[in-house]
């Protein structure tokens, strides 16, 4: 139909775990050339100053600590489009990895917006290795689980079963998960993980004020309050944890 608007494109892109040299190449080239850039509070103050106020969008925190709903984000994500712009959807780390990237795939699928997926660096393996820890060795462990410690809400159940990740004698990383530490740390030991097991937490993994507290699976709670470590922030269970203290000296320059 002539006069019709053609329907723009949307990047569903990963922004990595903070620090704007890790965002992909691909991922700067588009957040130069998006028309609008939707995003959360994830990505970080570094990679958000990169994009002119006039061209992004925050749906992530509102006014008054209210989580914008995802089906606004779905919608904006399809009406930006349909109105012929270029859109970039930010997200922290990478966009399928507990950051909801499978939805907005469905929703732009279904309304038959075009888009592409540009992965990022997931903070689930940044945030441990910027800190010194490895979550796989050879010496260690062989294995890795990733996991969410902020399930939706409305489940009637939790989806994760804990007692399974403790006999896997791997390295566990919880993502979002410091508020429910208490309860995960609590369901490990009952599941039989030795108490003595070492634990890592990462704030703000690459971020300038980034900050490392460690401890075990029984003092861990107590490190997080003493050192009131608040989100974002991931949680690494298992022996490589302890291979921190090895090379701490080197990476902080002490």
């Amino acid at each position: 139909m002539s006069g019709q608007t053609a329907v723009g494109k949307v990047y569903l892109v990963g922004s990595g775990p903070g620090d704007p040299e890790l965002l992909t190449v691909k991922a700067r080239r588009l957040l130069d050339e998006a028309d609008v850039v939707l995003h959360d509070k994830l990505p970080g103050p570094e990679i958000l100053d990169l994009i002119p106020e006039d061209r992004r969008e925050d749906v992530g925190k509102r006014a008054g600590g209210e989580w914008t709903p995802q089906e606004y984000t779905n919608a904006r994500l399809v009406e930006l489009a349909q109105e012929g712009n270029t859109v970039v959807r930010l997200k922290g780390g990478d966009p399928t990895v507990f950051g909801r990237g499978g939805e907005e795939m469905v929703t732009l699928a279904e309304n038959e917006i075009p888009f592409e997926v540009v992965p990022g660096i997931t903070s689930a393996i940044a945030g441990p290795e910027v800190a010194g820890i490895p979550v796989t060795h050879r010496d260690h462990v062989s294995s890795v689980s990733f996991v969410t410690g902020h399930e939706d809400p409305t489940k009637d159940e939790s989806a994760v079963d804990w007692g399974a990740l403790a006999a896997t004698g791997g390295t566990i990383v919880v993502l979002m998960g410091v508020g429910k530490l208490p309860d995960y740390t609590a369901a490990l030991h009952e599941a039989g993980m030795d108490p003595e097991t070492p634990v890592a937490l990462v704030e703000r993994a690459t971020w300038p004020d980034q900050r490392v507290a460690t401890g075990t699976l029984e003092t861990i709670v107590d490190v997080r309050d003493a050192k009131d470590i608040e989100p974002p922030a991931i949680t690494v269970i298992g022996t490589v944890a302890g291979q921190r203290a090895r090379v701490v000296e080197f990476l902080e320059g002490d």
